[in-house]
């Protein structure tokens, strides 16, 4: 009986080992951009501990029945083997997933990578393929380091049942009695809250706080918040809801400034793939375009990611934590957009992207939104697909922007939408000016564009014609990281000969403020825009800046910056000595808008 009782808590430390090996392991790997000391690294095993003690009881539960079990029967090694493969793998795969995956998503592992294995492909364009078999490498061996720790710690003896039934009753009886300690042990206690990932967050350093989490914990915990489409908040009643918010978003326009020619401009609407305004340096020719139309100086990205970018910036709608707005088939059928609103008003809508447009039901959301013709990679060659690891480079679909704006008959409004994609990992463009990958990525994509706004000045499009340079989101690079101020300050650029005169508006704003300020500009109405403002009218009172990412909120205003993290229920970065107002109305701003996209479809 002794061998069994050794052999599970040999069994539970183990695990537990094997969850500290991986936070050092994932430290180690992802520090290049931290400046952490030894103590940091103890601090973090320290206070992620009592997840790993906890999930390692979840572990635990399929050997501890076995035991129980072989008090009576006794149990064959091989059925314990069987455990041990599938335990190894999952957690192999998690831990490998789980550090190697940051460097790029800059949050934990979580069950919204799933839903990129509908697009391999897309979703392996990132690396090389030396890179993925590094990975599953060591996959291999860490399972299989795994599985040999735990057969070596399983003693031959659970194949012999007890004789003696007294014996085997009182040790049933006892372990039946362990099986409520268990329980409160994965459960985290007796109080009314859970076991959480927010209980192990202690530091203002998000990397320390990430690191102290568990993997797999995390990556089951956020099943809670993907199996239904959306996810609502609670962080207030319904009345403090509607005082905190009923003056923040105006969908009407009034007494707009005008920065146009005309009314009925043709548009053409270029997401800029990951470009934040940290880049500028090494794109003059944006610099210029924004020098001679108008540069919205202080304009902020809604998301992290370019489906809910692409969603913030042609719908005008808000961004969520969890939540991928462009993945709900049953929903994007009833929101707002550009193409929708200019369509109404005679316009052909068409979008152009390199890329795999099925990629995060991009595809369904642009047909369902109101874009007419879609032109995607499988338009071009083979040749011209290989180009680079996303799809075509930006440089040949450039080409063919300025080919479909030449086709347009001048007398017939249209509007265009385009997405870039080579600025984005892995760098793979025709530049190597710069020691930093990224600012090849930017410096190529600079020169796609001066060469495309020189085409376009030669054209007699051009004198009705409205360019807006925007990201679809910003990204990460050397210090700017969510807890920085200006880590989702992005350009939005408004250029062509349907500028009125060059400009710079200075006003703080969403890359979701768009969609109105456009249509105001336009004359056309826009009060199915929920959440997008006009920025040039005189109802903008408010001048504010909300962005959702994984698990947090941040918001800038006037008095400044704040950063809110919805796990542990706190704020973890500020610049402003008001940060406890935005903070509630930056929860306030979710909790609506959440409860917003519950109602889409309902009665519209």
């Amino acid at each position: 009986m002794k061998q069994r009782v050794f052999y599970l808590l040999k069994f539970y430390l183990a695990t537990v080992f094997f969850f500290i090996v991986a936070k050092i392991v994932f430290i180690l790997y992802n520090l290049s951009n931290e400046d952490i000391s030894f103590f940091d690294v103890v601090q973090v095993l320290y206070h992620g501990l009592s997840l790993d003690l906890s999930f390692s009881l979840y572990l635990l539960a399929t050997p501890f029945l076995l035991v129980i079990a072989s008090l009576w029967l006794g149990i064959p090694k091989w059925v314990f083997r069987i455990y041990y493969i599938i335990a190894a793998i999952l957690l192999s795969m998690a831990f490998v997933a789980d550090t190697s995956l940051y460097e790029f998503w800059k949050f934990k592992l979580d069950a919204s990578c799933l839903s990129y294995l509908e697009t391999p492909t897309e979703a392996m364009a990132s690396v090389t393929t030396s890179y993925i078999l590094i990975r599953l490498l060591c996959v291999v061996l860490c399972s299989t380091a795994i599985y040999w720790v735990y057969d070596k710690l399983t003693p031959h003896s659970l194949e012999v049942k007890l004789t003696a039934n007294r014996h085997k009753l009182i040790a049933t009886i006892i372990a039946i009695l362990l099986i409520p300690l268990i329980v409160i042990g994965i459960r985290g206690g007796l109080d009314e809250s859970t076991t959480n990932i927010g209980q192990v967050y202690y530091s203002q350093n998000q990397f320390l706080n990430h690191s102290a989490v568990n993997p797999v914990f995390s990556f089951l915990a956020s099943f809670e918040n993907t199996v239904s489409d959306v996810t609502l908040y609670n962080f207030y009643s319904e009345p403090e809801l509607r005082q905190l918010t009923k003056s923040l978003y105006n969908c009407e326009s009034e007494t707009s400034d005008t920065l146009l020619t005309t009314n009925r401009p043709n548009v053409v609407v270029i997401l800029l793939e990951s470009c934040g305004s940290m880049f500028l340096d090494v794109m003059p020719n944006l610099r210029q375009a924004a020098i001679e139309g108008i540069d919205f100086t202080n304009c902020y990205g809604n998301s992290y990611r370019t489906d809910r970018g692409t969603v913030s910036s042609l719908s005008g709608y808000l961004s969520f934590p969890t939540m991928s707005v462009m993945k709900m088939s049953n929903k994007v059928g009833y929101l707002p957009s550009i193409a929708r609103s200019l369509q109404r008003e005679g316009y052909s809508t068409e979008y152009l992207y390199g890329g795999d447009i099925n990629f995060t039901k991009m595809k369904g959301y642009l047909i369902s939104t109101g874009f007419q013709q879609l032109h995607w990679k499988q338009d071009y060659t083979l040749e011209e697909q290989a180009s680079s690891k996303w799809g075509v480079r930006d440089d040949i679909t450039f080409k063919t922007l300025s080919q479909l704006i030449r086709q347009h008959d001048v007398g017939k409004p249209f509007l265009i939408g385009y997405s870039t994609l080579s600025s984005h990992e892995p760098w793979d463009v025709p530049v190597s000016k710069y020691k930093e990958r990224q600012y090849n990525g930017f410096s190529y994509v600079d020169d796609c564009i001066g060469e495309f706004l020189r085409s376009m000045k030669q054209s007699k499009q051009w004198d009705n014609l409205l360019i807006v340079f925007m990201p679809d989101h910003s990204s990460d690079f050397n210090d700017y990281n969510e807890q920085h101020p200006d880590r989702n300050h992005i350009p939005m650029i408004w250029t062509g000969g349907a500028v009125k005169q060059p400009r710079k508006l200075n006003m703080i704003c969403n890359q979701s403020d768009f969609a109105a300020t456009l249509l105001g500009q336009m004359g056309i109405s826009h009060t199915d825009f929920r959440f997008s403002r006009d920025v040039t009218s005189s109802s903008y009172r408010y001048p504010f800046a909300v962005h959702m990412f994984n698990n947090g909120i941040s918001m800038v205003d006037s008095t400044g910056f704040m950063l809110y993290d919805l796990m542990s229920n706190r704020i973890t970065a500020k610049t402003s000595k008001d940060a406890e107002r935005m903070a509630r109305t930056a929860k306030g701003i979710l909790q609506m808008a959440a409860e917003d996209l519950s109602k889409l479809g309902e009665q519209r």
